[in-house]
């Protein structure tokens, strides 16, 4: 086994995980932010918190899709890849509700945001399971004897 295989072997590199994890960073960026924004050292917009939001799904996103590669069944990585982005979408969205107190639709460009990088991370997926098809046909040719066109 490679050290990127044992590497990717890891438990933590479930979909469920990473998006736990996306989704604590995104609430202590958002806290952070919050916390900037009282002690008056910095000026927060008052969309940081959907910006925070935005940012760690496409995060998640980038990450479970690359991450995806060193998987052995990939319709099982596929269905709780989709639905940690859906829980992490919702999640990370109504903290940033709480947050700023403004809605998907009053934060402005937002929802569009949200449903760009959904169709995003599905075209994510699907480029790497191509890609993933492509290699393994590649490795169960034989390349020792190339087939010898003739000439006409």
């Amino acid at each position: 086994m490679s050290i990127l295989q044992s590497f990717m072997a890891n438990k933590s590199l479930h979909p469920p995980y990473q998006a736990l994890l996306c989704f604590v960073a995104a609430l202590v960026f958002t806290l952070v932010g919050k916390l900037a924004q009282w002690t008056n050292l910095l000026e927060v917009p008052a969309r940081f918190p959907w910006m925070t939001s935005a940012s760690f799904l496409l995060l998640f996103a980038m990450f479970n899709s690359v991450s995806s590669l060193a998987v052995d069944n990939m319709m099982k990585y596929w269905g709780r890849s989709i639905y940690s982005f859906l829980g992490l979408a919702v999640a990370s969205g109504l903290v940033a509700y709480l947050f700023s107190s403004l809605s998907i639709s009053e934060a402005g460009s937002f929802r569009w945001i949200y449903f760009v990088l959904t169709f995003g991370y599905l075209v994510f997926l699907s480029i790497v399971t191509f890609m993933r098809r492509i290699v393994e046909f590649a490795q169960k040719e034989e390349w020792n004897h190339p087939r010898i066109r003739r000439k006409r």
